[in-house]
């Protein structure tokens, strides 16, 4: 489900790990942001906003962890998953990569055929969770006019042919449901009517 469009930040001061990764990113069809330091990978994502962030744990100034920490605590960058990326094995590093807001973790040496792996299923991931939201949005969205339909709705009590919306405005029956209920009108005549016009009984 990835796209040309999908850009990965690469953050790692190694540049034979740079080098690598930008090279196998960039074949396999994606944009290539590079940094080599923590913070300065801080600013870079909230400014770019990639869709996927690899993020190497040893570094000089911040390290990993605290970069990714950073990056969830940031509302502009907290939904970007963030991929660590070291030659530690301790079970308990992997723990606080975890536990610091990271999605994946990837033991060096590097192997570009398992980063890519990683990336497209965390990809995946992040476009099938936004598409859950944005039919959320939607349900919501829908039942507030539902609820709207539920309630009071002011009515004409002389003509009975007008309603009142919420924002005072007098609008025909019909107009109303059509924009609260999304249905639409055919016409047609009922019987009284029908009697009325013809003096004949339909």
């Amino acid at each position: 489900m990835n796209t040309p469009s999908d850009t990965i930040l690469v953050v790692d001061d190694t540049p034979a790990n740079l080098a690598i990764l930008f090279t196998g990113l960039r074949n396999a069809g994606y944009k290539v942001l590079i940094n080599e330091r923590g913070d300065v990978a801080l600013q870079t994502a909230a400014y770019t906003l990639p869709d996927l962030i690899i993020l190497d744990v040893m570094m000089p100034g911040i390290d990993g962890f605290e970069t990714c920490r950073r990056l969830k605590e940031d509302p502009r960058t907290r939904d970007i998953p963030v991929i660590l990326m070291t030659a530690l094995t301790d079970p308990i590093d992997e723990v606080t990569g975890l536990r610091a807001g990271a999605v994946d973790y990837i033991i060096k040496p590097i192997h570009v055929e398992v980063v890519l792996a990683r990336i497209s299923t965390h990809l995946t991931l992040r476009k099938l969770y936004r598409d859950l939201e944005r039919k959320h949005a939607a349900l919501e969205a829908a039942l507030a006019t539902i609820k709207t339909l539920s309630g009071i709705i002011p009515i004409c009590a002389w003509c009975g042919n007008k309603i009142r919306d919420e924002g005072g405005e007098w609008m025909s029956v019909a107009t109303y449901l059509e924009t609260h209920a999304e249905v639409t009108f055919s016409h047609t005549i009922c019987p009284d009517c029908y009697e009325r016009i013809t003096g004949e009984a339909p």
